[in-house]
């Protein structure tokens, strides 16, 4: 093999650099692990018509529960029901992906720092 083959420009091998550039990638890896095991734990609760219909989702937008007011079936019909449960579960979702933007957005941010 010739000298020098596996050497890039200025005197570095591309091995340290291949190898640091692996280290980063695994140690955010497992920092993306952990936020994705605590966004599972950590919930958001979404209400409508004032606390009648309420949502509980986790960070990674499973719906752990719905509560509905027995108040509000007295008087509610089916359409107004619906309308109100696609409000809350809209608003679920929003809430959870926010909360997982903002545990996710600083480990993945490292990744335009590794040239992703």
């Amino acid at each position: 093999m010739a000298k020098g083959f596996n050497r890039m420009p200025g005197g570095k091998g591309m091995a340290g650099g291949q190898s640091g550039m692996m280290q980063q990638l695994k140690a955010m890896q497992q920092q993306m692990e952990l936020a994705q095991q605590q966004l599972a734990e950590e919930t958001v609760e979404a209400t409508v018509g004032g606390g009648a219909v309420k949502i509980v989702m986790t960070g990674d937008q499973v719906c752990k529960s719905v509560t509905i007011d027995p108040e509000l079936l007295k008087d509610a019909d089916a359409e107004m029901l619906q309308d109100m449960m696609l409000s809350a579960i809209n608003l679920g979702l929003e809430k959870s992906r926010k909360l997982q933007q903002d545990k996710m957005g600083p480990v993945s941010g490292g990744l335009s720092g590794l040239g992703f």
